[in-house]
């Protein structure tokens, strides 16, 4: 299955909590952190409800 990197761009802080969420649980913490991920639906699905927060390119 394909990779993706999904690397934070913008800060958490003063967002709502489902959004604080999403990103803890894509394992970002701190803007200018990169993570890998499978492209699955579920990834996907959370990277599109902070999609304004992250970006994201093939591996």
């Amino acid at each position: 299955m394909a990779k993706i990197k999904v690397t934070q761009l913008k800060s958490g802080i003063k967002k709502p909590q489902n959004q604080k969420r999403t990103l803890e649980a894509l394992g970002l913490k701190r803007i200018g952190q990169v993570v890998e991920h499978e492209d699955t639906p579920n990834i996907l699905g959370m990277i599109n409800k902070v999609k304004h927060l992250v970006s994201t390119e093939e591996a």
